[in-house]
């Protein structure tokens, strides 16, 4: 038999570096410490690789679980950290030394890293290995958020001091996350997002040279501890040449601005969560797409990469998400970063002349907007003169209509909204998850006990040191608040506690809603016919109709809210808004004082079973019980059934995305209610 030549064997393929992948994270925390501790060691379990901690309404804007604002916030969209007790139980088996940690916490940033610092402490860890970020941009939040406390003034004060203190005591830790991605959920444009990014950042970096607290030859060091938390939308190239224009004027602007002149040090260093604002209630399975993409977007281009990525979760349209649905977004970015061979290659757009073209386009125009929001005396000066707030209520109210008109696809919501039976949504209770109902009475409980075991002495030393610290804010040789603060925490102070007490040396503040400022929509579908009937229907009633648009509770997402007020205006209506954080008192008192012919309440934070049936209690106590109530949020079918047994004339989820067939539904409630032919 003739010999045979041996078959080639098949090439292995060559080994090649990876790229090392962006830390991975849920953002995550509802109920309890506990509840949230629990959850957080099972993603770590699953290969998460970082924290990110979201905390409930209370925490963020300095209450204690027992305060009158905090009824029906407690645990519902985070987890409730009111002493040095609740960070010891958050982060029990937790080994924070060897943890990348995110929290997402603005108006009291200070006080929750100080918590943070002393758990890290009792653990034996080295301090000034820390690593983590505080968001701790009170700019947007004046702006989209609503979590804000404090003037913008002390605000930066607050920011400075944690700049500042960390650069010397937490080398590694992030003290500011200048954070663009709610500036894109209120509406910004990429340019606006861009631009007012890049002024936030300007602010707090002329802010800590000019404190005196850090040497001029170390803003090197506080430039490359400064981070960037940004949005991905589902306009792929567009979102991808965003962040290459992002590292371009990062790197233009600390090299002339501040005078940095390591490279590495002028690194744009960002976080991303990908949009949560285009994710739809119908056909709510759409969105898992959505997300893949918007993830490609900050992932594909290896020269403006995220280091920290971290998914919204399919269903978070219709409530809160399950941890199944957490574990499906972790699997999309693990499956991107460990199956695929994205991260053995160079940036793959270098050389691209689309791309070059519209970074280029990007840059220029958010030049032009830096350039006009300086003019005006900076971030600062365009959030009390109500400039931003404007301009971005504004672009949401043209990206609104442009929707409603079809101009802008939203597949399963304005275009092939035919569907088969979705087996995820079968069950929509089963669908998501639902707080802990006795979280608060339990946070309640365990907060008063912490109090009445303290040393008041101990308690009262530490919070005057606080107060005289803080007094002296304005004056040049004001001092940094954070060794007050560690004081405080040790001293078993609580959150509202420490609030307080800044609330009464820097006062409060109500941002301008930007709503008084925008032009809205002149003409569109069904517009000249619900204008009609506002304008009958008045008559009727004996002069022009009024609506009263509420945020009861502390949801600062204000949104939806200001695109109604919008609307409601173009439509005819005269409109009371005014703005955020009220108490059902305060929203009943409106509603009698200026005699309107119907009150709107938007609630997105989970507290619309608390909240609302006290609003309608107090109005059939104020003798207006008469007067229709409806509602807007992110409410599940089951409660909005409950919240019309109980009076309730009407409810509107995301799904109701055209507002002129809202104005209309309003009119018909009013007429109804008012014993008029429909």
């Amino acid at each position: 038999m003739a010999s045979q030549t041996p078959s080639a064997q098949p090439s292995q393929p060559t080994p090649v570096e990876r790229d090392r992948p962006w830390v991975m994270r849920t953002y995550a925390g509802h109920s309890s410490a506990a509840a949230s501790n629990a959850l957080y060691r099972r993603n770590l379990a699953k290969g998460q690789t970082g924290l990110s901690v979201a905390f409930d309404l209370p925490t963020q804007t300095g209450y204690d679980p027992d305060h009158e604002l905090s009824r029906g916030e407690v645990g519902k969209v985070g987890v409730p950290i009111s002493h040095i007790g609740d960070m010891r139980e958050l982060l029990d088996g937790i080994p924070v030394e060897g943890m990348n940690t995110s929290m997402t916490i603005n108006a009291t940033a200070l006080w929750l890293l100080a918590l943070y610092q002393v758990v890290a402490e009792e653990q034996g860890a080295d301090v000034a290995k820390l690593t983590g970020t505080t968001q701790n941009d009170i700019i947007k939040e004046y702006l989209s958020r609503g979590t804000y406390v404090f003037p913008p003034g002390p605000s930066l004060k607050l920011i400075t001091d944690t700049v500042a203190y960390t650069v010397s005591h937490l080398p590694k830790w992030n003290p500011t996350n200048i954070c663009s991605y709610h500036l894109q959920e209120a509406g910004a444009t990429p340019v606006q997002e861009i631009a007012y990014a890049m002024c936030t950042a300007i602010a707090v970096l002329d802010a800590v040279r000019d404190s005196g607290q850090v040497p001029p030859e170390r803003m090197g060091d506080v430039v490359q501890r400064i981070s960037f938390f940004v949005n991905a939308g589902v306009r792929f190239v567009e979102e991808m040449c965003k962040m290459r224009a992002f590292v371009q004027l990062w790197d233009e602007l600390t090299l002339e601005r501040y005078g940095v002149r390591d490279a590495r040090q002028r690194r744009f260093r960002y976080g991303v969560q990908v949009n949560s604002l285009g994710l739809t209630e119908a056909q709510p399975e759409n969105n898992v797409q959505r997300i893949v993409l918007e993830m490609l977007a900050v992932t594909l281009s290896k020269d403006a990469r995220a280091r920290a990525v971290q998914l919204p979760a399919w269903n978070e349209a219709l409530g809160l998400p399950r941890p199944w649905d957490q574990q499906w977004s972790l699997r999309i970015q693990q499956v991107l970063a460990y199956e695929s061979d994205l991260l053995e290659y160079g940036d793959i757009f270098t050389g691209s002349h689309v791309v070059e073209a519209k970074v280029a386009d990007l840059v220029a125009g958010a030049r032009e907007e830096i350039d006009r929001v300086q003019a005006m005396g900076g971030a600062v000066a365009a959030i009390e003169s109500g400039y931003m707030k404007s301009q971005l209520v504004g672009s949401h109210a043209a990206r609104r209509a442009r929707i409603e008109a079809g101009e802008e696809v939203v597949v399963g919501v304005n275009r092939f909204e035919t569907t088969e039976e979705n087996p995820l949504t079968a069950d929509l209770d089963a669908a998501i998850m639902s707080a802990d109902p006795d979280a608060e009475r339990s946070a309640i409980e365990k907060v008063r006990a912490w109090r009445a075991a303290r040393d008041p002495e101990a308690v009262e030393a530490a919070m005057t040191r606080l107060r005289e610290d803080a007094r002296a804010w304005k004056a040049a040789d004001a001092v940094n608040l954070m060794p007050a603060t560690l004081a405080c925490v040790r001293a078993g102070v609580t959150t509202g506690e420490w609030s307080q007490a800044l609330r009464e040396e820097f006062g409060e503040y109500r941002a301008p809603t930007g709503v008084s400022g925008v032009v809205g929509v002149q003409d569109g579908a069904g517009l000249g016919e619900v204008r009609g009937a506002v304008r009958r229907t008045g008559e009727e009633l004996g002069g022009r109709l009024r609506l009263l648009v509420g945020k009861p509770g502390l949801d600062g997402h204000s949104n939806g809210a200001e695109q109604i007020a919008v609307r409601a205006r173009d439509v005819g209506f005269e409109v009371v808004y005014q703005g955020i954080r009220l108490t059902p008192a305060q929203i009943v008192a409106a509603a009698v004082e200026e005699d309107v012919h119907c009150v709107g309440l938007s609630i997105l934070s989970g507290s619309h079973l608390e909240l609302i049936p006290d609003v309608l209690s107090r109005m059939r106590g104020a003798g207006i019980g008469d007067v229709p109530v409806v509602v807007g949020g992110i409410i599940p079918s089951a409660d909005a059934a409950s919240l019309l047994a109980q009076g309730v004339a009407a409810v509107f989820t995301p799904k109701d995305f055209g507002i002129t067939e809202i104005m209309g539904r309003i009119v018909s409630v009013i007429r109804e209610a008012n014993g008029l032919s429909a």
